[in-house]
């Protein structure tokens, strides 16, 4: 299966809290917030208006779309 197209700054956020350890990344409403908390804004609302393609891209992996 294809991984989950993103913009490049949400995959950033995705991946500063993926490396933090602080939650398990299917805990999307703690992914949210900790990327928010990390300065990655876009990622966080991305996260919470996405939240399909957010379940995808857990299982299937996420990749930064061509900009």
């Amino acid at each position: 299966m294809a991984k989950v197209e993103v913009p490049r700054g949400v995959l950033d956020g995705l991946e500063a809290v993926r490396q933090s350890g602080l939650t398990n990344m299917l805990d999307r409403a703690a992914v949210a917030l900790l990327a928010a908390e990390f300065g990655f804004e876009d990622a966080a609302r991305w996260i919470e208006t996405h939240k399909k393609e957010f379940a995808a891209g857990i299982f299937r992996g996420f990749e930064a779309t061509e900009e």
